[in-house]
């Protein structure tokens, strides 16, 4: 991973790039024309997108040694792509593949690319960025190095630097600019803490724009024009490289902004909840480090946080989970292939619950049309009136406007009669958890839609194979489960059963990227995958309170090992008749196929909770927590009392022991589903679990905490089966690792 060496090249008088001797293309283009205005056009000929890559690296050594050499002749540069996006950001697969041991080379590869962009920001000519597409992470890096920096108003491209999701951080310049562009407090927290995607709008008014244009090609224009009329003044440098030069807000000795810098430790660790996640941190290093010396220094500062977070773990974690496995699915990975796309027109929703209006509002709210049908019409108008809720609540926001809240409101049809779902070419059944009423609706419907409809059912828990019984075209029926509240959360799971067509679940793939959401596809069985894998969850922090942990430690243990939500809360969420309703299912499925039903030992803790003290949940305003109307909710007090919880500092379970049962339970049961063929690929288990049911992010997905895990045992896989027995041994069978992991 040394940095390329670079070469040098000369450009034609014509303004044409002058062929390199071995015959290859440059991925960044050198072209000047009559009035001295060098463009420099990147195009990886390689990829379909730009990324910072050796083959960038190299050519742009050798763009950057050709304009100081041709200084004298130069009017300005501008920096534009040939692609339809800008740049796509850092050559993440080859960063991924760094370790601990190839740190120098990784510093000297960064420094590499660092020193071309500040040649270029130094030059002394005007440098404008055109960007014609999306600049993401080093593409906007790229583009905080020049001078002046131009987008299409309107477009759909995004710019931000939002490392920060994928365990990175801006290492390219970008913290070291930003801080000196907009300040150390406004750059924290609009730009580099949370990784915003930002619009052309936003953007401009971020200050990551300088200007926008109404068409793409109106920008090379517009760049040519900038730097025609700011060719000798101050627009050939940077604001930090001139005399007089103050971050704005000033450095953290400055009275004002040292008052408040204390404060920022603590705002990041609310905002983790204290779990341990590196890139946040080492951003706010680097920020504030870099702002108390000059521009240089603080690069290189930058750098070196940038390398110790490229040689460890988390990053890679992360971005398997949210790049990798992302863009797979997003790809169409688990689509059967030879299916022609496909839209629904029309979709029959039916029940008009929360789930059902849920889906019914996520589908409008996508430019479709949907007939949402319950018992009655005032149900079903209760249903449709959940949409206008949540309009009302976007307009209040300034997200939406009346107009926009109308037109959906307008697609969707709140009806009992099973003769307004004529045409649908759709079905989604979204009611009660019975296998029964789901058979009675499906029968009935199917003769009431088109003849081809797509037939789902959002089931969380019911096997399809058994779904199935209740509909005459079983080759197009198949589970689509969506997660509560349906317009937020991002995921939902196919669930294919062994009659299901390939076209139907090429159909359901299509159905839900067209709602703006993330497909996974799995096997039919009992919990199908993220229910399955999410009960070991809850019941899992059940059983410890069981055994008499502090339930104070036990939610703090979960939210601080990165879980979003902590697990008895999660619970009081779910209800916890719904886990009894499902065990009791289950127990009645072993015993007809006569198997031992193994209970897990949360499910006493509940049985307990419901029938001796009659806490159901939250729903009832009591469960795990009180909820009362004057405050926010608390741990019920009883709960000491009933399970003979310890107090702080007695508990029989460590705390760090307290995140590894609730990591390794789901993560064992993941490897169970990929084992059993529940689940089709890694990349379905680490999206699925991270997106679906809040496995913490910091890992990349259950499947990825296995393959990437690091604790006492030693690292990887061996390390986590050796991990495993201990807590085996310790607290119960349920922790044996599959034979399928080596070691």
């Amino acid at each position: 991973m040394s940095a390329p060496a670079a070469e040098t090249g000369a450009a034609r008088p014509d303004g044409q790039q002058q062929s390199r001797q071995d015959g290859r293309q440059d991925a960044v283009r050198y072209e000047r024309d009559g009035d001295g205005v060098v463009t420099l056009l990147l195009d990886d000929p390689q990829h379909s997108a730009n990324t910072m890559n050796p083959a960038y690296v190299a050519s742009m050594g050798r763009a950057v040694g050709q304009l100081q050499a041709e200084r004298d002749d130069i009017t300005g540069i501008v920096v534009t792509s040939a692609k339809k996006s800008f740049f796509a950001g850092g050559d993440l697969a080859g960063m991924s593949r760094a370790t601990p041991e190839d740190a120098a080379e990784v510093f000297a590869q960064v420094e590499e690319i660092k020193r071309q962009l500040r040649a270029l920001e130094t030059l002394g000519r005007p440098v404008v960025a055109a960007l014609n597409g999306t600049a993401l992470g080093a593409g906007l890096e790229i583009a905080l190095a020049c001078h002046h920096r131009i987008a299409v108003a309107g477009s759909r491209a995004q710019f931000g630097l939002p490392e920060v999701t994928l365990g990175l951080m801006p290492g390219g310049g970008g913290v070291t600019r930003t801080v000196r562009m907009l300040g150390l407090e406004q750059a924290l927290t609009t730009v580099l803490l949370e990784g915003p995607r930002m619009g052309p709008d936003r953007a401009l008014a971020a200050g990551l724009l300088d200007r926008l244009v109404d068409d793409a090609q109106d920008l090379i224009p517009a760049a040519r024009a900038w730097i025609l009329e700011h060719s000798d003044d101050d627009a050939c440098s940077q604001p930090w490289d001139r005399d007089g030069y103050r971050i704005p807000g000033g450095t953290p000795s400055t009275p004002k902004l040292a008052q408040r810098l204390p404060a920022f430790p603590a705002t990041l660790r609310k905002q983790t909840k204290g779990a341990p996640y590196t890139a946040p941190r080492a951003i706010l290093a680097a920020a504030v480090e870099g702002a108390q010396v000059d521009v240089d220094t603080a690069s290189r500062i930058e750098s070196r946080y940038l390398v110790d977070l490229v040689c460890h773990q988390q990053f890679k974690n992360m971005t398997q989970a949210f790049f990798f496995d992302m863009q797979a699915i997003g790809g169409g990975a688990s689509r059967p292939r030879g299916h022609e796309p496909w839209r629904p027109t029309k979709v029959a929703v039916l029940g008009a619950g929360m789930m059902g209006a849920g889906i019914a509002y996520s589908f409008a709210r996508s430019g479709i049309d949907v007939v949402l049908k319950d018992t009655d019409t005032t149900r079903a108008e209760k249903g449709k009136a959940y949409a206008r809720t949540v309009q009302d609540k976007a307009i209040s926001k300034g997200r939406s406007t009346e107009d926009k809240r109308d037109t959906v409101l307008g697609r969707i049809t709140a009806t009992d009669s099973l003769d307004d779902l004529a045409g649908c070419d759709l079905v989604i059944e979204a009611v009660f958890e019975d296998a029964g009423l789901k058979h009675r609706v499906l029968s009935e419907t199917e003769g009431a839609v088109a003849a081809d409809a797509l037939l789902a059912s959002n089931t969380s828990t019911l096997p399809i194979g058994g779904l199935a019984k209740g509909v005459g075209r079983r080759s197009d029926f198949l589970g689509l489960h969506f997660f509560s509240p349906v317009e937020k959360m991002p995921l939902v799971e196919i669930i294919v059963g062994r009659e299901t067509s390939e076209a139907a679940l090429a159909k359901a793939y299509d159905v839900v990227q067209a709602i703006g959401k993330t497909p996974i596809v799995v096997g039919d069985s009992r919990g199908f995958f993220t229910s399955r894998v999410f009960g070991t969850l809850v019941l899992e922090a059940a059983a410890m309170l069981g055994e008499g942990c502090n339930p104070v430690s036990i939610e703090r243990a979960a939210v601080q090992a990165g879980f979003p939500a902590p697990p008895l809360a999660m619970l009081d969420e779910l209800t916890l008749t719904l886990p009894r309703h499902i065990e009791s299912e289950a127990r009645k499925a072993a015993e007809a196929e006569g198997q031992e039903h193994v209970v897990h030992p949360g499910m006493v803790v509940l049985d307990r909770m419901v029938e001796e003290h009659q806490r159901i949940g939250k729903a009832s305003g009591a469960g795990f927590y009180d909820y009362p109307g004057d405050g926010p909710k608390r741990l019920w007090p009883g709960l000491w009392d009933a399970f003979a919880a310890a107090v702080d500092g007695d508990s029989p379970v460590p705390f760090r022991e307290m995140q590894e049962r609730l990591t390794f339970a789901m993560a064992i049961e993941t490897q169970k589903c990929l084992d059993e063929g529940v689940l089709h690929s890694t990349a379905d288990a680490n999206v699925g679990s991270v997106l679906g049911i809040g496995f913490p992010p910091l890992h990349g997905g259950a499947a990825q905490f296995v393959r990437g895990y690091e604790g006492p045992t030693g690292t990887g896989p061996e390390g986590f089966v050796a991990r495993a027995r201990q807590l085996a041994e310790a607290y119960g069978d349920r922790f044996v690792p599959p034979p399928s992991l080596p070691g």
